[in-house]
This record gives structure tokens, sequence and C-alpha cells, in this order.
């Protein structure tokens, strides 16, 4: 290799002593489903004593990781760390909601071992609360890496600063997309390929609430598409699948295109009724 691109990656290279490890991220991640559902644990634990230093090194794992985390403001990995355990007990309670409303929202499901263990969805779920509760200390980078990491793994992509109320339901779940700004009610089921998004807006306008609000009792079908930030879907709705949607809908609706056949100059009727 020429020694001036040579001498060009090795400056990249210094200036990155401080990034978190692309190995590292989906580790810790990894471990802590491991601590708080035995069916991903690598091995049993049958001592207590042991299963705490197991807790002990995930806490440490997470300094090390924060620590090696740039921020824009300052920012003590002790202090964060901390803040990310105690949010854990709540955590762990919105997820058993999830598993709940998967398992009752999948007549294939045999148990919520199976859920747990196979489901994509959970998988992906799980990814966003852990980082979604990092995101709200305010930590930087990580919440998005291992989002990205349950992404690769399930084809399912959430934005770690979406809102997600309890008992959410992802069904199937490849291809999905929720994107940053958006918020999801209770008892909201999504199927594969649904994308909650944001119509094109300018850099300077990333702040402000370019996705979807998904209201309570909501099922969204296979393939429907949703934009927009001024975009509600009341509650108590149904959206058919392949459905394109920029305008809100009120609450009780049912919405889909209707099936039948079409001259190639016609197109397919869009159907709401309440």
């Amino acid at each position: 290799m020429d020694s001036s691109f040579i001498q060009k990656i090795y400056q990249k290279h210094k200036g990155c002593t401080k990034c978190p490890s692309t190995v590292l991220v989906p580790q810790f991640f990894t471990d802590l489903l491991g601590i708080l559902f035995p069916n991903f644990a690598s091995s049993p634990v049958l001592d207590f004593m042991e299963f705490q230093k197991r807790i002990q090194m995930i806490n440490m794992e997470m300094v090390q990781i924060l620590s090696r985390n740039p921020s824009e403001e300052e920012s003590d990995p002790m202090k964060q760390s901390e803040g990310f355990f105690a949010s854990l007990p709540e955590v762990y309670e919105k997820l058993q909601l999830d598993i709940d409303a998967m398992f009752a929202g999948d007549p294939a499901a045999k148990s919520k071992e199976e859920v747990i263990r196979s489901y994509p969805g959970f998988y992906a779920i799980a990814a966003y609360r852990i980082a979604h509760s990092l995101s709200k200390l305010g930590v930087s980078n990580i919440p998005r890496m291992i989002t990205e990491h349950a992404h690769g793994k399930t084809g399912i992509d959430i934005n770690p600063n979406a809102n997600i109320g309890d008992y959410f339901c992802i069904d199937h779940g490849t291809g999905v997309v929720i994107g940053e700004t958006t918020d999801i009610g209770k008892h909201v089921k999504v199927y594969q390929g649904v994308t909650l998004g944001a119509l094109s807006v300018n850099k300077e306008d990333a702040k402000v609430k370019r996705h979807p609000t998904i209201e309570d009792n909501v099922v969204i079908y296979a393939g429907a598409t949703i934009l927009g930030g001024n975009t509600t879907i009341g509650k108590n709705s149904i959206v058919g699948g392949n459905v394109w949607l920029t305008k809100s809908i009120p609450p009780n609706s049912k919405i889909y295109y209707q099936a039948q056949m079409h001259n190639e100059s016609e197109k397919p009727d869009l159907i709401i009724f309440k």
C-alpha cells in the first residue's frame, strides 16, 4: 500500500482510541440477556454467589464500554452504569409483558420459553428496551449499536429513541422498520414488512417529530407503510396489508386496499370505514 494512505488511516486509528468496541457492545448485550433470561445463558448458574459474580462482571463490562464511548457532554461511566442497572427491573417487567403479547398473539407459539428462545420479535424488542433505557440516560452511540446488532440478526430495525408502550408484539418481523420519533401505544401488533417511517425532511429538521403515532390496540398487517410525524393511527384500528398512509385515520377504523381485478389504467380503491 501507498505510504501516504497508510499514514492517513493510521491517523484515524489514533483519533479513535476511545471508541466503543463493535465486538464488546454486542457481547455485553448477549451476556446481559443471559442474565435476565436463563434461556440465553451460555451455561446454567446453580450457585447464588456465582450468579452475583456474573452480574458484577456485566457491570464491569458496561463501565469499560462507557469509558470508551465519545460523548458530546461530560459523562461519568460509573454513574451511567448505576443508572442503567437501576432501570433493569422495569425493563425486565416490560419484556415480560412483551412475551405475554407475543405468546397470546401467535397461535403457533407453544410456550413462552419458545418465544424467548426462538422468536426474532422478542430478540429485537429486548435489544430495543435495553438500548432505549441507555438512550434515556444520555448514552450516545451504544444504544444504536445494540439495536443494529439485533437488526443484523433479525431483520427488524427499531431506533432506540422510539417510544413503545407495553404488550408490544412483532409477528414474524423480517423487514419491520420503526423510526426514531415513532410513538407506539399499548397492545399494538405489527407483522413483517411494516414501515413506520418519515417523509423526506431536511437535515436541520432531524429533531422534529418525523414518524407516526400509533395509538393503543392497533394491528398493522404485513407490508403496510405509515409515514409522517403528523400521521396518527387511532386506537382500536386495523391497517391492512400493503396499505400506504401519510394521513391520520380516526379510532376504530379499518383501512385496506380492496382486492378486485382492475384494468391497467385503474388503481385499487382505498377503503376506510368505521
